[in-house]
């Protein structure tokens, strides 16, 4: 799909990931739309000419619906959905302070599992009313994943269960949407310089540097975005949770 001129939305659009994609669409001529729970004031990059913000929980039904249709109505035509929101965790199932409390597990499954699910949902539900393009697409959703869906660490069981269950989304919703003429591909990120990472120490970044077999840093959100517009661009990539992380497996710990 030739993203010059078509409606993208990004969720998380206003810092990390999410930032990175706006700025590269908007330099490709794309309308974005971001939705993420910031106010306008706090986001990362700079505002372009056409692009619509909403201050939206992705989780809420009523909030995605409403703005969503506001979104169409000022940006046309939805052609594709980049899903960067999301919320980590770092607790033990069982530490020394007694069981990973529930409140904290279903925090994290609702914002990062459920909330893409929403929008995938509710996003295809008006990718499918509008016309082709001369390819047969209607639209193009893509979800973060993360390689804790492969490679879970002790204290991120709600995490890698969250992204897990991303990854294990992708294959079914793509071969349900494909009749519609919308394809759904995930990309699992490893350790990449985002707000997420941004409170680690020094030595704690080195440290995940040194695991990356090559290239030897944490990932520029630039890169994640570059691969989320191949992605538009080639229709060929369907169904497919692709890892980004230069080679590296995480350890137990």
């Amino acid at each position: 799909m030739e993203i010059n001129g078509k409606h993208i939305l990004v969720t998380g659009g206003a810092s990390g990931l999410g930032a990175a994609c706006v700025e590269l669409l908007q330099a490709h001529g794309a309308n974005v739309t971001i939705f993420d729970q910031k106010s306008e004031e706090n986001i990362e990059h700079t505002r372009g000419t056409n692009q619509v913000y909403h201050q939206v929980d992705i989780t809420n039904e009523t909030e995605v619906t409403i703005a969503l249709d506001a979104a169409i109505e000022s940006n046309g035509a939805l052609h594709g959905v980049i899903n960067c929101a999301g919320i980590g965790s770092a607790k033990k199932v069982l530490s020394n302070k007694g069981p990973h409390d529930l409140e904290t597990f279903q925090k994290v499954i609702e914002v990062n599992l459920i909330g893409t699910f929403n929008m995938l949902r509710l996003s295809a539900e008006r990718m499918k009313s509008h016309d082709p393009t001369d390819t047969g697409e209607r639209g193009v959703i893509i979800n973060t994943a993360s390689i804790a869906a492969y490679d879970g660490q002790i204290g991120q069981a709600a995490y890698s269960a969250s992204k897990g269950g991303i990854t294990s989304l992708t294959l079914p919703a793509a071969r349900e949407l494909a009749n519609a003429g919308i394809r759904v591909v995930s990309i699992a990120p490893g350790v990449f310089d985002t707000p997420l990472f941004g409170a680690l120490p020094e030595e704690a970044r080195s440290h995940l540097e040194q695991l990356t077999p090559f290239p030897k840093r944490l990932g520029n959100p630039r890169e994640f975005a570059e691969l989320a517009l191949h992605i538009f661009q080639n229709s060929m990539i369907n169904g497919e949770t692709i890892r980004l992380d230069g080679a590296i497996r995480m350890p137990a710990k």
